[in-house]
């Protein structure tokens, strides 16, 4: 018994949600970290479910470069977390503007 594509774009589309509200409505950097991560793995799930629909490889091929962009977007955004962290004591989105000279 197979499960149809339509299971997993279906909910590819509902993560893809959460994670569009978590970025929305959030103002805390790492809950905006997490969301985005939430939306990149929904997006490969979707290309995994058409990858597997099309008998084709290059979907799965996709998703490992998108893994590899979501992993150096990790370790970019979250030194820069962390040096915002040291100079204001608050990882606030809003208080990210006042950094400036």
């Amino acid at each position: 018994m197979s499960v149809p594509v339509v299971n997993y774009l279906v909910l590819s589309a509902v993560l893809f949600a959460v994670g569009t509200l978590g970025v929305l409505s959030r103002r805390n950097a790492l809950i905006l970290f997490m969301s985005i991560e939430l939306m990149l793995n929904a997006v490969n799930l979707a290309f995994i479910a058409f990858a597997r629909q099309w008998g084709d490889m290059a979907g799965q091929v996709i998703v490992f470069f998108v893994l590899v962009v979501a992993a150096a977007e990790v370790v970019v955004g979250l030194a820069i977390i962390i040096n915002i962290f040291r100079t204001r004591e608050t990882v606030d989105v809003d208080d990210v503007d006042r950094l400036r000279g």
